[in-house]
């Protein structure tokens, strides 16, 4: 119902909408209407009352609610779905409880604030309330293991170029799964799976775009390598908008992948890559390697110019660029 209130002073926007025009739409009485109104109020709507003319919503709120997040999208099944929380531990963690539950393919699960937040490699992912887009989409991809990578390199693509769409900033990738601005970090890509075999059962893909953060507000180690949306662009940007068009985004090059295969999603993210034809120093689990990224094969492996004129391939590891 609150929804619903929601969406008549919406729609009506800047006009007031009176209390018996909202009872007789909705067929509720003007008791239950004040109280959705003041629920409406603490969620952060300012809405005007006035006298003989009813309410009218002034503005919205800086949240990724449900209503916010559909208002508009574009998406036939991406973000569809979406699953709303205050503060969690991990939303990647959640999707894959919901998985077990059987959420739908493409539901979204968001959060205004991670306290468990991680990167690749188990690192910390700092996701502070209300400052970012904290999200994972549940996907059940008819693919084989072989592929998975290939949907993270999607993703980048995606966000990135959504990013761009949006607010102008010329966003780069860094192999294999980060979105730079201005050379620091802006958003990672973190993708986990179920399977048996050769067969992918369900795919979770997380990513925490850093949107609202001041400069100083990351922690003091972060602040050479991590940057924000409104540190790059001088202003805060609306979340709600910039989530509903990476959904968009992503629901494009995911459904082309799916049915046209890698090939032109690779040159789309070779294009944006910001990580290769350079000198890089990439750290693994267990050695470290410096060379020259010479490309990207057709699973998503970095190939690696030795120094003695070797070509080493590596599926993972942290890059950082030599200028």
């Amino acid at each position: 119902m609150k929804s619903a209130i929601l969406r008549l002073l919406k729609d009506r926007r800047p006009e007031f909408v009176s209390g018996e025009d909202i009872c007789k739409s909705l067929d509720v009485t003007r008791t239950a209407v004040w109280k959705h109104i003041q629920s409406l109020r603490e969620d952060g709507y300012e809405i005007e009352a006035r006298t003989n003319a009813g309410y009218s919503l002034v503005s919205a709120p800086d949240r990724l609610f449900p209503g916010e997040v559909l208002d508009g999208l574009s998406t036939k099944f991406i973000g569809r779905q979406v699953y709303y929380y205050g503060g969690v531990s991990s939303t990647n963690d959640l999707a894959k409880d919901l998985v077990q539950k059987g959420a739908d393919d493409g539901s979204v699960v968001l959060a205004e604030e991670q306290t468990g937040g991680r990167g690749r490699l188990g690192r910390a992912w700092f996701s502070p309330r209300y400052k970012g887009i904290w999200f994972s989409l549940i996907l059940y991809p008819p693919v084989g293991l072989s592929a998975v990578s290939q949907v993270t390199m999607v993703t980048a693509v995606a966000l990135a170029l959504a990013v761009r769409k949006e607010t102008g900033i010329p966003v780069g990738i860094k192999w294999p799964n980060d979105l730079l601005a201005g050379g620091k970090k802006l958003c990672g890509i973190l993708t986990e799976l179920g399977a048996e075999m050769d067969k992918v059962n369900y795919l979770v893909v997380g990513a925490g775009i850093n949107a609202n953060q001041e400069r100083l507000e990351f922690p003091p180690e972060m602040r050479e390598t991590a940057t924000s949306l409104k540190v790059e662009l001088g202003r805060s940007v609306a979340r709600a908008g910039l989530l509903q068009v990476m959904l968009a985004e992503f629901e494009h090059w995911y459904q082309f992948w799916l049915t046209q295969g890698f090939t032109a999603i690779l040159s789309k993210w070779k294009e944006i890559s910001v990580s290769l034809d350079c000198p890089v120093h990439i750290h693994t689990l267990n050695k470290s390697w410096e060379g020259w990224a010479e490309d990207v094969d057709e699973d998503g492996a970095l190939m690696l110019r030795l120094p003695d004129g070797r070509l080493q391939r590596l599926v993972a590891g942290d890059v950082s660029i030599r200028r």
